[in-house]
């Protein structure tokens, strides 16, 4: 096995590193106390192609494969979950969603302002009532004539209010069940289709999640997003390669959790040593450092099957649980080393402390992944 990265990946990690530290670290404080959206930092991250990390060249796009891709998700949110998670959201899943699914005109018409970062992008499926089971969703398509008219409400979507693009299933069919949802693209703007109040969260402070609220909107036949029927399928496929961001997200988190409890314990000092001296301590960081690189190989594999061609369900699944457990324990480590002073905000891992807790539950909870890796398993 080869676990050396090409020439390009390691640009591509050391290019998202670079922006991280120039132009992400100096506002996460600020705008996380403020819990605002990063408008500026977002609209610099789109000039280096990030933001269409998975649109091919002929839209604009950077084309990059899975494990560059991974690599860049897993800087970004060693610095900021915020700005991470907006990144990786807007790619692997509404920009996505539309690169797989999406007609010839779909894709000429969207994909290159969504890779030039021009827009965001939100995509909806989980709803007040469906979150683990996404296909129970009450959101409706009826068709009249040659439009389509959508009524219902989304919840907890990143990029929900900053975005102008969103990929929305519906069901088309309830007799159908799972196989009778669909896939459409809305614009902001479209009479009816809006953003509720962002949500005051936990965690990723300065990341913009609401509901998407659909009243009565109108939309041509033409916005059916892939085939009728197959949104829920198609949806399968794309939260495979989100699971992969999350894992990648959640790796990140982890080792920014491992990077500032290193520099508090070459800084600090008690009964006359430093703590990087004590070997309670030591012990600490050396099993987080552990944890943090099996859950990387643990992702860079998931994101490799999947640049192969080859089954990812498994591998994506595997890496997302425990690198995202990997995260809490590493934030609760790292925090416990910071003692008193990791309890309050003037460090970063009382930040990271509250951001890893989403990794648990977004993109499948870890109990939704452990349930898909046992039946993975069992055949």
């Amino acid at each position: 096995m080869d676990f050396e990265l090409t020439p390009e990946q390691k640009e591509i990690r050391a290019m998202a590193r670079d922006f991280a530290e120039r132009e992400v670290a100096p506002g996460s404080r600020a705008f996380d106390e403020r819990q605002e959206f990063p408008h500026e930092v977002l609209r610099k991250l789109g000039a280096t192609g990030l933001l269409g990390a998975l649109v091919p060249e002929a839209y604009g796009g950077a084309a990059l494969d899975y494990v560059s891709y991974a690599l860049a998700v897993e800087e970004l949110n060693r610095v900021d979950g915020s700005v991470g998670i907006t990144m990786w959201a807007h790619n692997s899943l509404c920009t996505n969603h539309i690169a797989l699914f999406g007609s010839a005109e779909q894709k000429a018409r969207y994909l290159p302002e969504l890779a030039r970062g021009e827009t965001l992008g939100a995509w909806g499926l989980t709803e007040p009532g469906s979150g683990s089971d996404a296909a129970a969703m009450k959101s409706r398509a009826v068709r009249d004539g040659d439009h389509f008219v959508l009524d219902g409400t989304k919840a907890f979507i990143t990029n929900a209010g900053v975005g102008r693009i969103a990929v929305v299933m519906a069901v088309t069919d309830p007799a159908r069940g799972s196989k009778g949802i669909s896939a459409f693209i809305l614009e902001k703007g479209m009479p009816g289709f809006s953003a509720g109040t962002p949500y005051r969260k936990l965690g990723l402070h300065a990341s913009d999640t609401a509901e998407l609220v659909l009243d009565h909107v109108r939309v041509p036949a033409t916005q059916l997003c892939g085939a009728l029927h197959q949104g829920f399928v198609n949806c399968m496929q794309v939260l495979e390669g989100g699971r992969i961001a999350m894992a990648a997200m959640a790796v990140g988190l982890a080792q920014g959790a491992l990077d500032q409890a290193l520099a508090y314990m070459k800084q600090r000092s008690a009964f006359g040593r430093t703590l990087a001296e004590f070997n309670g301590l030591q012990g600490m960081v050396a099993d987080m450092g552990t944890e943090i690189e099996a859950a990387r190989l643990l992702t860079l594999r998931a994101a490799a099957l999947k640049d192969a061609g080859r089954p990812a369900r498994l591998a994506a699944s595997m890496a997302k649980v425990f690198a995202s457990e990997v995260a809490m324990r590493a934030a609760t480590k790292s925090l416990q080393i910071h003692g008193g002073a990791g309890y309050i905000t003037e460090f970063p891992i009382e930040r990271i402390f509250r951001d890893a807790k989403l990794t648990e539950i977004g993109e499948g909870t870890s109990e939704v992944q452990r349930m898909v890796i046992a039946r993975e398993i069992l055949g």
